[in-house]
């Protein structure tokens, strides 16, 4: 099946091709959000304690994401270049070695989940005994849809990377739905808080991975014409994959894993607190989410421009994608600095103690929102030329300093040294990846020059 023209991303005005790929993006990521903070809504009429024990098993949910972002981002740069040399073949074969990569990942690390809870749990250090089995409870369930997520993964990145990024809005947006409709039932009226909250969650990731699967099979716009689920995956494209994905993932888990130290130093201040970074972590997705879905996009782009060497296209999106997250940085940048009360008042109304603290938290986040969404820009560049290792060692580096910044800063300064400490390195990493694109980009040849032979473009990892 030849690619439709309007997922074609090497062709066409530069800035309505790059929307029509980031909007669904954009709006899964929203849809995400959205969910998010439905679930803190019913989890906040159980209690604090469930907040918290959802908030820190979020923390294991974060580190599966290592394991996802290696089937999807080598699909999503293996598809998206391979497409833009021409090559469909090679595209699909990305595809479904990755899908069998992430199928072993997905295994291995649900099992983890339901098998050593209890153990993880313990390592985070929590006081409450009840916030204790809530999260252990947490993570048994929410394991069994981790399959489920690196596999959808690969499909996501498939789409992406082929152009037509509203395969993945509507497969999300069915099975967040869904979760969102179920939760007021499972969390309250069946009376399964927490527990309820993980079954829901892994419940639609499973419908979620369903419809990708009966998407790329049956819809018309499916990126390919015959596609196979159990394929045995080729050994030089598996390599490819992890030269590719593995910075991004050594990335996601690096975070996540420096990020529970942190945690820790925020449950020792007790159940108030750690409902505090819940609910405002889950406001400042803001930032993050629609700029990975940003970043997602820009992926997209430049790798089919890069694989037909349609440079003049890159350096122009550039400058487009620059403008638009300097926007989106400066609006969430104001929310935060003059909504925190309305906000906190929503998840825990009457809660003074809890909205105070949040007000503060938040407006000292909001001093690196705008260099978390030029992050954004700059990583989606280097991932579509397929330069993962750049902006993984800044965020590796950042991260590392973070943790004894917000000792020192928690010890001197209390929460809200910590907090800053979170601040401070990210605009640390944001500078450090923005800036080192700017000058690699300065390397970047001006002149298009469209591969005639469609020989791969092997990018460094």
């Amino acid at each position: 099946m030849a690619r439709q023209a309007r997922h074609d991303l090497t062709q066409g005005p530069i800035l309505s091709r790059l929307i029509a790929v980031a909007l669904p993006i954009m709006g899964t990521q929203f849809i995400q959000m959205i969910y998010n903070l439905t679930d803190m809504f019913w989890l906040g009429r159980v209690g604090e304690g469930a907040l918290a024990a959802s908030g820190n098993g979020g923390l294991f949910l974060w580190l599966s994401m290592a394991f996802m972002m290696i089937g999807r981002m080598g699909a999503e740069i293996g598809v998206s270049q391979s497409l833009g040399r021409g090559d469909e073949a090679a595209a699909r074969r990305y595809s479904q070695t990755a899908l069998a990569v992430a199928a072993g990942l997905g295994l291995f690390f649900g099992m983890v989940l339901v098998i050593a809870n209890r153990p993880l749990v313990m390592w985070m250090n929590i006081k409450d005994p009840a916030v204790i089995d809530d999260t252990a409870k947490y993570l048994m369930y929410v394991g069994i849809g981790i399959p489920a997520t690196t596999l959808t993964g690969v499909f996501t990145g498939t789409v992406n990377g082929s152009g037509n990024s509203r395969v993945s809005f509507w497969c999300n947006f069915v099975g967040l739905s869904l979760n969102m409709l179920l939760d007021p039932l499972i969390i309250l009226g069946f009376g399964w808080g927490v527990a309820g909250a993980a079954i829901g969650t892994a419940f639609c990731q499973w419908i979620v991975c369903l419809l990708f699967m009966l998407a790329m099979k049956f819809i018309k716009s499916r990126p390919f014409a015959q596609y196979t689920f159990f394929k045995k995956p080729e050994g030089a494209l598996a390599r490819q994959i992890f030269r590719w994905a593995t910075p991004i993932a050594a990335e996601s888990f690096f975070f996540t894993l420096l990020t529970m130290p942190v945690a820790q130093m925020v449950n020792e201040r007790g159940t108030t607190v750690m409902a505090v970074q819940r609910i405002g972590s889950q406001v400042e997705s803001l930032t993050w989410l629609v700029g990975g879905g940003f970043a997602s996009a820009i992926t997209a782009f430049v790798g089919q421009n890069y694989g037909a060497r349609r440079w003049t296209r890159i350096h122009k999106e550039f400058r487009i994608s620059v403008m638009v997250m300097v926007c989106w940085g400066l609006g969430v940048t104001a929310l935060l600095l003059f909504g925190g009360s309305a906000l906190y008042e929503l998840f825990l109304p009457g809660n003074a103690e809890v909205n105070a603290a949040g007000v503060t938290y938040l407006r000292i986040l909001c001093a690196c929102q705008l260099l978390m969404c030029l992050e954004g820009v700059g990583s989606g560049h280097f991932r579509g030329v397929g330069k993962t290792f750049r902006p993984s060692i800044a965020s590796i580096a950042s991260n590392i300093i973070r943790v004894p910044l917000a000792y020192f800063m928690g010890r001197q300064f209390g929460i809200n040294g910590i907090w800053w400490a979170m601040t401070s390195t990210a605009i640390l990493r944001g500078i450090w990846i923005f800036g080192w694109y700017l000058l690699v980009a300065r390397g970047l040849p001006r002149q298009d020059n469209p591969p005639a032979d469609g020989a791969p473009i092997l990018s460094e990892g």
